[in-house]
């Protein structure tokens, strides 16, 4: 029995999951994400897909990130026509995603054309995939709840089980059955914390051979959930003081819905005022929507709360969610204090941008990063606390305040990845697979377990690693 492994992405950096495990010659895809980063560097490490659609027997997905999921409509526009499995929650979330890229992607290049036209230029750029792509993708996808086994192919049975990370997130649990010998594969997708709000811990899954372990935390510990209300409390009560205003740069799924759920619990508990707060992205109050029919991913808290008694976790009287292109202008001119969360969460694109040309330079303004910034974007050095920062075109000096608060973040970091990993039956783990890092937080990471006694393996991008 031929088994191997290899990651066409996220391997030695955090973005663009693409793992493919081989069966004797049949190819197992496991996530298809976009890299995000630097424009030119994301837009040619995602046109360079590394395998060949009909070479794919099936494909899993284990949550509805973009780095995961991204490059989903470019694999059915180049021929993919097999099954797309996932949980039913993750298909819901992932089509939201998929659309936005595209309605972007077609923005773009509407917008860079003009602009090589004003400058005389040829413009030859075409964006990776279009709506009728997505909708094609989506179509292919098969939600399966989790802990309900199903084959991908003969000998091969899926079952998925709860990351903990976002909505619908899972570890795909892969059995490989062949002439009388099992070979289980954990992937772990992303893997989250313990005791977040809104959505369950990550599941103990049944006992691994190998674990492919996401390790974007693997030098940091994050603070506790409760020094991180305190501190929001804090910034939130600073900002009321000065009249001033919080700009959150926030993924649209889950880190949108958890903050909010949190401001809530702060005026709940008569912490802080009733401030003004705004959503300004339309995939957020969409997404938001998406969380409300998704009740079977919820925590029990949040199930008592808005199943049993009616209460609504993600809104309330301050909570406002803008539907156009003119609201979120109107925002720059709102009197503080004023809270406002929108995306992209790197900063990389979206209306943030424009929210940051707006407030960058003002004092009463506060900047709160709440998750992984990627090396080379512009949430990356702001979380750095650079001066001079260039947005559009344009440079502005920051005179904003910056504030990090890590424990938002919806990934485990290295202690609490290796208590989960404690947590499981190792009686025949053969090897721990590192993907999705940064080298230093990897090679860190890489010590850390192997000092607690796990094999451990940094994935090296198109290497292949025999799992039999």
């Amino acid at each position: 029995m031929g088994i191997t492994f290899y990651s066409l992405g996220a391997a030695e950096e955090v973005t663009g999951s693409k793992h493919v495990i081989e069966v004797d010659g049949a190819s197992y895809l496991v996530d298809c994400g976009a890299f995000q980063g630097a424009r030119a560097e994301a837009d040619r490490k995602n046109r360079n897909f590394g395998i060949e659609p009909d070479r794919i027997e099936a494909a899993v997905l284990t949550h509805g990130h973009y780095d995961h999921c991204g490059l989903l409509p470019l694999l059915t526009k180049r021929g993919y026509r097999r099954n797309i499995f996932t949980t039913p929650a993750t298909r819901d979330l992932a089509n939201l995603i998929m659309m936005d890229s595209a309605n972007i992607q077609s923005r773009d290049a509407d917008y860079l054309c003009r602009q090589a036209q004003k400058r005389g230029e040829q413009f030859n750029w075409e964006p990776l995939f279009d709506e009728k792509d997505v909708i094609r993708a989506t179509s292919q996808m098969v939600g399966i709840s989790y802990k309900r086994p199903i084959f991908l192919g003969e000998g091969v049975e899926l079952e998925f089980y709860d990351a903990g990370h976002i909505l619908g997130s899972a570890m795909a649990y892969i059995t490989v059955k062949k002439n009388g010998k099992k070979t289980r594969i954990l992937c772990s997708g992303d893997l989250g914390r313990s005791n977040k709000p809104i959505i369950n811990d990550p599941d103990i899954s049944p006992p691994p051979d190998y674990v492919v372990l996401e390790s974007t935390y693997g030098d940091r510990r994050h603070d506790s959930a409760d020094d991180a209300l305190k501190r929001l409390g804090e910034i939130a009560q600073r900002t009321v003081r000065n009249k001033g205003r919080i700009i959150i740069p926030a993924f649209a799924i889950e880190r949108t819905q958890e903050l909010v759920y949190y401001f809530h619990l702060l005026v709940d508990r008569g912490i802080i005022p009733e401030i003004p707060i705004y959503v300004d992205s339309p995939m957020a109050t969409n997404a938001t929507t998406i969380f409300q029919v998704h009740p079977e991913c919820y925590d029990s808290d949040v199930y008592e709360a808005f199943i049993k008694h009616h209460k609504n976790p993600f809104g309330f009287n301050s909570l406002h969610f803008t539907t156009s292109v003119e609201e979120s202008k109107a925002l720059n001119k709102h009197p503080g204090p004023v809270i406002i969360i929108s995306a992209d969460g790197m900063c990389e694109a979206g209306r943030i941008q424009h929210h940051l040309i707006n407030s960058i330079e003002d004092p009463n303004t506060t900047i709160l990063t709440v998750g992984y910034m990627a090396q080379n974007t512009l949430g990356r050095r702001i979380r750095n606390k650079e001066t001079d920062l260039k947005i559009h075109g344009q440079w502005f000096k920051r005179r904003a305040e910056v504030e990090e608060l890590n424990a938002f973040s919806a990934h485990a970091d290295y202690f609490e990845a290796g208590k989960w990993l404690d947590s499981l039956d190792r009686s025949g783990l053969k090897k721990v697979l590192l993907v999705h890092g940064e080298p230093k937080a990897q090679a860190a990471f890489k010590k850390y377990l192997e000092e607690k006694g796990y094999p451990t393996e940094i994935v090296q991008y198109g290497k292949t690693y025999n799992l039999d």
